[in-house]
């Protein structure tokens, strides 16, 4: 039986989820570039992980952490990654749904923007035929609007073209990466090589960060625990070395009073956790910066469920790994256009600089890494093509509620 990793994140004492105050290090002031969403994360214990994300040069940091549920054996302390990366793309299509209304002077009232997402793992970790598979996620948007409905559906249908998140559903990206083991880079094997120099291993980044400022109430919160059930997609479920199923993550959106979003996350298949998560875009983007803006939920997602993946190959093979970090750069922006009417989303290829500490051997990490891209679900997401599928409901006054299905292309 494997012991059980040790909680680090449940004997914490400050939030969980914070805006970084304090001097910040020479190497986050010298990140990236105004187009970058760099994210520094490091493993914790188990499948604990925790991130710094910064959306651009002089914007604020944020400190997010990542844990799965009784199905990889986890705590439950924090939202797994797939709940971030919901939470991001239901915010950006919700937030470029927002931008263009108001650039076409339409008015959208008790707006509710839901995201249906859906993954697959499929084969042996052991035989290196597991591969994790994004499949099309399902738009909902219902909303009060004197638009008629072929109206409303075209506004959504721009919306969902002209988000950044679209570039990294419309087109396949193969993610580049380094690879450093115990402080010595390596060339990778399979997966493509970034040609940059290394950053700085960001270990040591983490240690004394600053809480800026106590949120008046969390950014992140528990709403339901996931169940503890046996069978299949129970306990220690995702640990199997073959596996064939189907994931289901529901997120919704609405807006707040204050302006910032309110997403509810749900994890249906497996059974798990609830939470609830506030964003708001940079100020620059419209929004006034109180909480991790769409891009920052996206970008640690996507770091979190790699690294989700080298700890649970690593436990799946019996390897030592004693410690994973990462440094990664996600670039994405909005349809050119003014009002979003023209032009796609776009992305390039994500970059992940990643360093491990293993007593294994140099052929043990080159796997690592391979495996983990293999069947991380969201590098599944960036290689594979999808559209998503949108449905709308108009509500008006003057007529009962319809639904209509709208193509974003």
């Amino acid at each position: 039986m494997v012991a059980k990793p040790h909680n680090v994140l449940g004997e914490e004492t400050r939030p969980r989820f914070f805006r970084v105050g304090g001097p910040v290090p020479d190497s986050l002031d010298a990140s990236a570039d105004r187009a970058t969403v760099r994210v520094w994360a490091r493993s914790l214990a188990g499948m604990q992980k925790e991130v710094l994300v910064r959306p651009a040069p002089d914007a604020p940091l944020w400190r997010l952490v990542s844990d799965e549920g009784p199905y990889l054996d986890g705590y439950d302390e924090g939202p797994f990654p797939l709940a971030h990366m919901t939470t991001g793309l239901v915010a950006a299509y919700t937030d470029e749904l927002l931008t263009l209304a108001r650039g076409r002077g339409i008015e959208l009232l008790d707006l509710t923007v839901t995201l249906h997402s859906y993954y697959t793992m499929e084969g042996s970790a052991l035989r290196g035929t597991m591969v994790g598979g994004a499949l099309p996620p399902v738009l909902e948007v219902e909303a009060e609007t004197t638009l008629d409905e072929d109206a409303l559906a075209t506004l959504v249908a721009d919306a969902v073209r002209a988000a950044p998140v679209n570039g990294l559903l419309r087109a396949p990206l193969e993610s580049l990466f380094t690879l450093t083991t115990n402080g010595a880079e390596l060339s990778p094997d399979r997966v493509a090589r970034l040609a940059d120099s290394v950053p700085t291993d960001p270990g040591a980044l983490f240690e004394k960060l600053e809480v800026a400022e106590v949120p008046s109430e969390p950014l992140v919160t528990m709403l339901v625990p996931a169940d503890k059930v046996e069978g299949d997609g129970g306990v220690s479920s995702s640990f199997a070395e073959t596996q064939s199923r189907t994931l289901h993550v529901w997120g919704e959106c609405r807006i707040r009073e204050d302006g910032t979003k309110e997403i509810v996350q749900r994890l249906l298949n497996p059974k798990g956790s609830s939470f609830r998560f506030l964003s708001d875009e940079l100020p620059a983007n419209g929004g006034k910066g109180l909480a991790p803006d769409a891009a920052s939920y996206v970008a640690a997602g996507i770091a979190f469920c790699f690294m989700t993946q080298i700890g649970r190959y690593a436990r799946i093979t019996h390897k030592d790994l004693a410690d994973y970090r990462l440094v990664q750069d996600l670039r994405i922006s909005r349809g050119s256009s003014a009002d979003g009417a023209n032009g796609h989303g776009s992305a390039e290829p994500v970059e992940t600089h990643l360093f491990l500490e293993t007593s294994e051997g140099e052929d043990f990490a080159r796997q690592v890494l391979d495996m983990s891209e293999q069947t991380c679900f969201l590098h599944a997401l960036l290689r594979t093509p999808l559209e998503p599928q949108v449905r709308v409901v108009a509500r008006s006054t003057a007529a009962n509620a319809n639904s209509l299905a709208a193509d974003p292309r």
